[in-house]
């Protein structure tokens, strides 16, 4: 499966995760069931191959936690911007990695969160197919399963605008709910979109899940 080079990736990834108890970008990717020998991969670099395929570069959002990613960062060939004030949430490390992106030139990203499984290259497919043809008055393509809303989601340089140009204590979700006429929802028979790990029990409820 192909993809044309005309996506940037951004993952967000400078939490603290402080219900986790753990930095998420570093949790062994696929989930080890009790037994298994330790996985090299972390939900970081799955994050990265999982974009890679689909966008002409990767960049991702850190914070204090640089020292600890930088590593896996740079040896699956992406690159990264540091958010130097992740204390002001979430929405300020989307700003951050969206000008990166406008930086590079280019007018679109596919976004996701480091805790989010990564989904399928189907899914991916499903996604740009639908930006790709969209009417010009949508900013933004969202996956949807079972009713659920998810990750990643395809904006364009008109949602990418409209993002900067809000405080950084925004909630991306109310800056879509404002231009919801601008933002498409695409059904995805994928459930990895969906979800969402922030705590131990959601972490081990994966086992089994996903391969």
């Amino acid at each position: 499966m192909t993809f044309a080079a005309s996506f940037a990736g951004v993952i967000l990834a400078a939490g603290e995760s402080s219900r986790m108890g753990r930095d998420k970008a570093l949790l062994p990717w696929p989930p080890l069931a009790t037994g298994q020998a330790p996985s090299s991969e972390t939900f970081l670099s799955a994050a990265i191959r999982s974009l890679a395929p689909a966008t002409d570069f990767v960049v991702v959002v850190v914070g204090k936690n640089e020292a600890a990613l930088a590593p896996i960062i740079y040896s699956q060939g992406a690159s990264l911007v540091v958010n130097r004030d992740p204390d002001r949430g979430q929405f300020s490390s989307l700003q951050v990695g969206l000008q990166e992106v406008l930086n590079h030139g280019r007018d679109a990203a596919m976004v996701t969160l480091v805790d989010r499984p990564p989904v399928s290259l189907a899914t991916l497919q499903t996604l740009r197919d639908a930006f790709s043809v969209a009417d010009p008055n949508v900013w933004a393509v969202v996956p949807e399963f079972s009713g659920q809303h998810g990750h990643p989601y395809l904006v364009g340089r008109e949602m990418m605008a409209a993002f900067l140009h809000v405080p950084a204590a925004s909630i991306a979700r109310d800056v879509e709910h404002a231009h919801q006429e601008h933002i498409q929802y695409v059904h995805v028979d994928d459930p990895l979109v969906a979800l969402n790990i922030n705590t131990p029990e959601d972490y081990a409820g994966l086992t089994g899940r996903v391969s």
